[in-house]
């Protein structure tokens, strides 16, 4: 048992701006269920293993209270081994403020998943809940070709390799110098893993067609997989005016789409200085990181199925096959690829933010244009936002409202800025004399569950601050 834990390391831990991951923190002062003990260790162990520890409060600035909780922890150790077939090692440290227990939890094996009597456990929030089947068959196929490593397309020559894959586009993407002769090219996107030798020959894998094709369609597997755009008239699907799927690579083709979704967005006539401006109804940063967004986290398992970007006169729906293997409401301060290869390289081309920072992108693009807050939504298959056009705050229903104060709070949270009435009234552009409704608005939230009081103890309502829940 190789553990240690210095006073140090734990007073690292409680610093950290939110139980991520890894991290685990619970009172505990003189007992802890151990039932949501052995739930905590599952549900931890299933998302890579990390750290429990009890005697220190959950909420920061998460002081040390010290436990006389598991006075006997070598004992504590093997029942929970014959519990839950798996060793979790607990470690007594003396910290100046009393006995703290770490509980050092490891993550699963490769392709399976724990469960405490039946139910395989993850965290959501504050919740312990059952994995969802989408997560759970991930992480059955693990140790298995991904779906992105697989061939699309066998057999092929040097010459085919660079008919069919657009590799100009890799280097001018990486600002790379084109290599001098067909050799070296085809060495780089075996390196990536675009390309595999087999027999002699190449096969193009998935995640080099998808990323790169000239044409889409000349891949049996990948044509479905484009990205399609639908324009329609009006607020619903009854008449539609444009039906395009994407032809190129999402790499490839990534810029053209954007620009032409971006073509199709209804423009608003502004007056500004007696000078009138076109201005587009959505913001294209937050186009371009939902429709980037869309494309990496979607689950190419799903058969027939694409992102869909589907413009009405009103609203933009974004959307892909797959549930996210996260809260729709933590999109915006925490990040799980389903795709990580394909994220990482589209990171590094250029085209999609680095980790985490897409979604605070778009809620910002949003308060700066007066648009009410994006909503994300997930349905039996697919994961959506949609981005709607600018409405007054009076126009807004309590759902608009509420879901704005708690965006709100997150992009002010992760950006160590505090939420409070007078940001949130000059986010809605509203007068000091609507401090009741904006006061309202924050209420609702409240109640709502989705945003709580920084300091209970502050009376004066013009010092409150507030912070997202989870926070």
């Amino acid at each position: 048992m190789t553990m240690a834990t210095t006073i140090q390391q734990i007073d690292s831990w409680r610093a950290a701006r939110s139980e991520h991951q890894r991290l685990e923190f619970k009172e505990a002062k003189t007992q802890f269920d151990n039932r949501k003990l052995y739930k905590y260790c599952v549900a931890l162990a299933n998302e890579g293993g990390g750290h429990l520890l009890l005697g220190i409060e959950d909420a920061p600035p998460r002081r040390v209270v010290g436990t006389t909780a598991f006075s006997a922890p070598v004992e504590m150790a093997a029942k929970m081994f014959q519990t839950l077939g798996f060793r979790v090692d607990i470690e007594e440290v003396s910290h100046p403020d009393g006995r703290v227990l770490v509980f050092h939890i490891p993550g699963r094996p490769l392709g399976t998943v724990y469960d405490f009597e039946g139910s395989y456990l993850m965290r959501a929030g504050e919740e312990l809940v059952p994995m969802s089947e989408d997560r759970l068959r991930a992480i059955f196929a693990e140790g298995q070709p991904d779906w992105l490593s697989q061939p699309a397309m066998q057999d092929c020559d040097d010459d085919k390799v660079v008919q069919l894959l657009d590799t100009q586009s890799y280097f001018d993407l990486l600002h790379l110098p084109y290599p001098v002769n067909r050799a070296g090219v085809l060495e780089r996107f075996e390196s990536e893993k675009l390309i595999r030798r087999e027999d002699g020959g190449w096969s193009i894998t998935n995640l080099g067609g998808m990323l790169f094709a000239k044409k889409l369609d000349q891949f049996d597997r990948l044509a479905r997989k484009a990205a399609r755009v639908i324009e329609y008239e009006g607020t619903n699907k009854l008449k539609t005016k444009t039906d395009k799927p994407g032809v190129k690579g999402y790499a490839v083709g990534f810029q053209g789409l954007v620009e032409f979704i971006n073509g199709l967005v209804p423009s608003n006539e502004v007056i500004e200085q007696a000078l009138r401006r076109e201005v587009k109804m959505f913001p294209e940063i937050a186009v371009r990181e939902l429709v980037a967004n869309a494309l990496i986290h979607q689950d190419f398992t799903e058969s027939g199925m694409s992102v869909m970007v589907e413009i009405y006169a009103d609203r933009m729906e974004i959307s892909n096959p797959g549930k996210p293997f996260i809260s729709p409401d933590r999109f915006i301060d925490e990040y799980q690829s389903r795709n990580e290869r394909l994220a990482d390289l589209m990171r590094r081309l250029g085209i999609c933010e680095e980790k985490g920072s897409g979604v605070d992108k778009v809620i910002q693009a949003a308060e700066a244009f007066q648009l009410p807050a994006p909503d994300f939504r997930v349905g039996e298959k697919r994961t959506s936002v949609v981005l709607f056009g600018h409405k007054d705050f009076e126009e807004m229903d309590r759902n608009d409202r509420i879901r704005a104060t708690y965006q709100h709070s997150c992009l002010r949270y992760v950006m160590h800025e505090k939420m409070t009435n007078q940001s949130l009234r000059e986010r809605f552009r509203l007068s000091e004399r609507k401090t009741e409704a904006v006061s309202r608005a924050i209420r609702d939230t409240v109640d709502a569950g989705k945003i709580k009081l920084a300091d209970p103890e502050q009376t004066s309502l013009r010092y409150r601050h507030y912070l997202p829940f989870w926070a």
